[in-house]
C-alpha cells in the first residue's frame, strides 16, 4: 500500500486532474461527494470512521485552555485550517455553536500544519481532531465540549480504475482489524 497523505480538498483536486490512486478517504462527506459527483470515485461511500474535535496545546496546557472560549484571550496566538479544509469548516461550527467570535493569527491549508504550529511553539492553541494527539508527546489535546462539538464522518471509496486489490484493502479498513488499528490511533467507530 502507497499513501498519498495530504488535505482532503487537496487529494480531491489531484483526483481529479487524473493522480492515479485506487481508494480515497476523505475527511468528510462533502469533499467525497464531489469527487462521486466529478467521476473521481465509485459508489458504495462507506463511513469508515469517526472523528471528534479537539484543541491543541504544548504539554502541560501552559496557557490553561479549557474550552473554544478561552481562545479569545488576547495573549495567546490561535491557529485555525482554512474554511475549506474539513477540519476548518468544523472548527467554524463549533465555534459559532459555543457563541465565540475568533480571528485567528493565521488560517494553514491542512490539519497537520496546525498540530505543527502548535508543536513547535508558532502557535499556543489550534483546532484540530482528537486524533491528532494520539501518540504525541509535543502537544496535548483538550475535547471540545460535546454540546459543540461536530463529529467529522471518514468515508472511503475506489476509483474508477481501482481492481480488486482496492476492494480488499476497504474491506480490510472496514473489517475488524482495520476498526481496531484505526481505535489505536484516536479515530472512534462509525
Amino acid at each position: 500500500v502507497v499513501v498519498n497523505a495530504a488535505g482532503s480538498p487537496t487529494l480531491a483536486a489531484q483526483l481529479a486532474a487524473g493522480a492515479p490512486a485506487d481508494v480515497f478517504a476523505s475527511a468528510d462527506l462533502a469533499t467525497m461527494h464531489r469527487a462521486l459527483a466529478d467521476g473521481s470515485v465509485e459508489a458504495p461511500i462507506e463511513v469508515f470512521a469517526h472523528n471528534r474535535l479537539a484543541i491543541a496545546v504544548a504539554p502541560g496546557n501552559p496557557y490553561g485552555v479549557a474550552g473554544l472560549d478561552d481562545l479569545t484571550a488576547e495573549s495567546l496566538v490561535v491557529v485555525l485550517a482554512a474554511p475549506e479544509v474539513p477540519v476548518g469548516g468544523y472548527a467554524a461550527t463549533a465555534l459559532s455553536r459555543a457563541g465565540v467570535d475568533l480571528t485567528p493569527a493565521s488560517y494553514e491549508n491542512n490539519v497537520g500544519a496546525v498540530v505543527t504550529k502548535v508543536a513547535v511553539g508558532a502557535a499556543d492553541a489550534g483546532i484540530v481532531y482528537v486524533s491528532d494527539g494520539a501518540g504525541r508527546d509535543d502537544v496535548e489535546v483538550i475535547a471540545v465540549a460535546p454540546e459543540f462539538d461536530v463529529i467529522a464522518e471518514y468515508p472511503i471509496a475506489t476509483t474508477p480504475t481501482a481492481d480488486e486489490p482496492a476492494d480488499a484493502f476497504v474491506a480490510f479498513v472496514l473489517g475488524p482489524e482495520g476498526q481496531a488499528i484505526l481505535a489505536a490511533a484516536g479515530f472512534g467507530q462509525p
